[in-house]
């Protein structure tokens, strides 16, 4: 059985793929600052006889690495970008920073384990074309950034994905699944007003206030809420508030908001919107606004040709199994969430099917069941983004989801980044690698469910053609952070 050869050429490296996970997990390094992750993994692909071509897209932590010169062309898709101010102690099961580790930064999504997986799973699929004599070309994409940053979709605009037949990806989770539904497009942009400084007893009237503008525009935004389409998102953060000193008008402030909704035409709406707020708030205070365009993401679009395979290979490959020692860290690390934290579910029971399964598996802390592939969900728009929907609207995509988490785990927390490092990661990221590896050769050696789901695509896109959402004359920023 093919699924069994793939098994082998992953699990004899498997103490290599822990090693480059956990190493990743100990340098946390975040958007498009993530130089020695990036170094790490392409050392490991260069070792494993693969070609490498940096600084795609003139992003200097984006590569691609490439194994074959003909046959069909499969990509897999790398992450490995952490996220600001989530350290946490590997392996604790309450809260607590570590200091040694040298950075705030934690792997609160898992992108230590979501890259490791698919460089494991490209390597394995290299492995058995290898072995078996057949023709096809591999590809692994370093792709950085994913949070807030995009990388994905400054790498579509340079045309990286234009000649995959196929790419595939995954992300870890509290559940094993396949990412049927559609995402959020999104933007980001910075709002920086400019005012006068002044003293703010004495001569008030002298001066014009960056802060007031920068209040008065979230004003608007947030009466904005009510007026635009129930799914859409936006949230903004405080870059520059104007200073430590409340007796000095504040002569500058700074935002950053980040909107989402459905559609890109959506988005893009609703974020003119926004910069009519901004104008409005800069022109009531005689200050003056400057916006900065950061960046932007497509609403990813599920293939279901191929994400009715990965389906079939995710049952072939089956859960990940854990142990005593796993299930009872399990528990103690359920324990630590709050009984609304307790509600998150990241497969949502909407029809029949999930919540069968979810009844059958009642009282379990760790998934080691799968959820079957429900067409249902491409009807379902996820409240996240990624900047997987880029790729995804360029060539024919699947991805899924595999337990590496404790049930009820919400991402981008601290229990998140606690279990990067444990078996019960480590586990679910071999299961990963397995369900895309077998998947790209079912693919390679099944030419017919290629040409299908380039079919599909080419369907949704004459309806509407892609169009990247980003300006061109818009680069990579990492905004200091």
């Amino acid at each position: 059985m093919m699924f069994k050869e793939i098994e082998k050429l992953i699990e004899s490296k498997q103490e290599e793929y822990f090693t480059l996970s956990d190493r990743i997990w100990d340098i946390a390094e975040t958007k498009f600052h993530e130089q020695e992750s990036a170094k790490t993994v392409i050392a490991v692909l260069e070792k494993e006889g693969f070609s490498i071509e940096e600084n795609i897209a003139d992003i200097d932590t984006a590569f691609i690495a490439t194994y074959g010169s003909k046959g069909p062309i499969i990509g897999f898709l790398g992450e490995y970008d952490a996220l600001p101010e989530l350290n946490q102690k590997a392996g604790a099961t309450h809260k607590e920073t570590d200091p040694s580790l040298g950075t705030t930064n934690g792997h609160g999504c898992g992108h230590n384990l979501l890259g490791t997986a698919s460089l494991a799973a490209a390597v394995a699929t290299r492995d058995y074309i290898k072995e078996n004599n057949i023709d096809a070309q591999i590809r692994y994409y370093g792709c950085p950034a994913e949070e807030g940053g995009s990388g994905k979709t400054y790498m579509a605009r340079a045309h990286a994905f234009d000649d995959l037949d196929m790419a595939l990806c995954w992300h870890p989770g509290t559940d094993n699944a396949i990412i049927a539904s559609p995402t959020l497009a999104n933007i980001q942009a910075v709002f920086e007003f400019k005012g006068k400084s002044s003293h703010a007893a004495n001569s008030p009237d002298m001066g014009r206030s960056a802060l007031d503008a920068m209040e008065l525009m979230n004003v608007g935004a947030n009466y904005l809420r009510e007026h635009v389409t129930p799914e859409a998102r936006y949230h903004y953060a405080v870059l520059d508030g104007g200073g430590m000193q409340p007796s000095v008008v504040q002569a500058h402030a700074k935002s950053l908001y980040l909107i989402r909704a459905p559609k890109a035409f959506q988005v893009k709406d609703i974020y003119d919107r926004l910069c009519n707020c901004a104008k409005g708030a800069a022109l009531m205070t005689g200050t003056e606004v400057e916006i900065h365009f950061d960046k932007a993401c497509s609403n990813y679009m599920p293939n279901k040709v191929y994400s009715k395979l990965m389906s079939e290979c995710m049952f072939e490959v089956g859960a990940p199994q854990f142990d005593e020692e796993d299930i009872a860290f399990a528990k103690e690390m359920h324990a630590s969430l709050t009984e609304d934290e307790k509600k998150f579910m990241m497969v949502p029971p909407v029809t029949a099917i999930e919540k069968q399964v979810l009844g059958a598996n009642q009282g379990k802390v760790l998934a080691d069941y799968i959820y079957p592939f429900n067409e249902a969900l491409t009807n379902l728009t996820m409240p996240g983004s990624t900047d997987v929907g880029d790729v995804s609207w360029v060539v024919p995509t699947a991805q899924c989801v595999m337990t590496t988490e404790v049930l009820n785990t919400a991402l981008h927390s601290w229990q998140w980044v606690a279990n990067g490092k444990t078996n019960i990661a480590k586990k679910g990221m071999l299961q990963a690698a397995k369900v895309m590896a077998t998947t790209a050769m079912k693919a390679i050696e099944n030419p017919e469910y290629i040409k299908q789901a380039k079919a599909e695509l080419a369907e949704v896109t004459k309806q509407t053609p892609y169009v990247n959402p980003i300006p061109a004359d818009v680069k990579p920023n990492s905004l200091g952070l």
